[in-house]
């Protein structure tokens, strides 16, 4: 791709821009499902039978569109172990509850490991919602989180040397550690 009107690049488009297209269909996307696809009616979804997870209503898509927004505004910040801002870096975790702070002053725990104990039923991938947070570890152990904003796809702040980047659920990685998922949003 030539982008000759980037000082410093010749022929070349940042990394950053590079998959600003598809991230814009995948927001469009997103918004489409928080807004009931053009729907005057609610979308509510049901709990398995038998389970008490929480219920995400679309009566109110503002709080997952926020949560969505922020996080997909952070790709490309770099990976710092123990970062928690965008000044500072995010590790997994420190991007999970900085963006629930700062756009919804919701206060989450600090590790993956904390989060996943307090993680309800185990949501399939199939049935996840965006703004659910998406847990990965292996013998029972949760070592990372991200978040889900749709169509397969989470944020996160993979590791070292990395920044935070958009990834498939399908990946070799991803679908081989998934672990569950918790429901935030009510």
């Amino acid at each position: 791709m030539r982008a000759t009107h980037y000082p410093g690049l010749p022929g070349r488009i940042p990394a950053a821009l590079r998959h600003a297209p598809r991230i814009a269909i995948l927001l469009f996307g997103t918004l489409l499902v928080l807004a009931g696809c053009g729907s005057d009616k609610p979308v509510v979804r049901s709990p398995p039978p038998g389970s008490a997870w929480p219920v995400v209503s679309a009566k109110d898509p503002a709080a997952a569109n926020s949560v969505l927004m922020r996080a997909l505004g952070l790709v490309g910040t770099p990976y710092r172990w123990g970062g928690n801002t965008p000044e500072s870096g995010f590790d997994c975790s420190g991007l999970v509850t900085y963006v629930y702070r700062d756009m919804l002053d919701l206060r989450l725990p600090r590790t993956s490991r904390d989060l996943a104990q307090v993680q309800g039923p185990k949501i399939s991938p199939g049935k996840l919602a965006p703004a659910d947070l998406v847990f990965f570890g292996s013998r029972g152990n949760v070592t990372h989180v991200g978040i889900y904003v749709g169509e397969g796809r989470f944020v996160h702040a993979p590791s070292s040397g990395g920044t935070v980047r958009l990834d498939h659920l399908d990946g070799a990685y991803w679908r081989d550690h998934y672990s569950g998922a918790r429901r935030v949003l009510h």
